[in-house]
């Protein structure tokens, strides 16, 4: 990220994953001055945006396999596809720009779809 935005992460939320408690991970942290903040698993209350974002990925690519009667083998692309579809879609909260021209600073091509 921080080579993309020539911004420097300040602080990561992270939800107790073990994948995040490593020695190496806590000296790059410390490093490089990342706070960490830590919440409970699974807890909406405490990282609504993520677990709701993480439910509308999931039931998307639940709807795309469902519709084209895909196997779940299908899954990893179903989600991916999802998440690319998100990423380009205009959000209010966002002053109707999408994430993709946001992180970019560039419109969004559609030329694609």
């Amino acid at each position: 990220m921080e080579n993309q935005t020539s911004k420097k992460v300040k602080c990561l939320r992270i939800d107790n994953g073990l994948e995040f408690f490593s020695r190496e991970f806590n000296e790059f942290c410390k490093e490089e001055g990342i706070a960490r903040q830590y919440i409970i698993r699974n807890t909406p209350k405490q990282n609504k945006l993520a677990e709701r974002m993480k439910r509308t990925l999931l039931e998307r690519a639940k709807c795309i396999l469902s519709n084209l009667g895909l196997n779940i083998c299908f899954w990893a692309k179903a989600t991916n596809t999802t998440s690319y579809l998100v990423n380009c879609s205009m959000s209010i909260a966002m002053d109707f720009k999408t994430p993709i021209g946001i992180w970019s600073n560039k419109p969004t091509n559609y030329t694609q779809f």
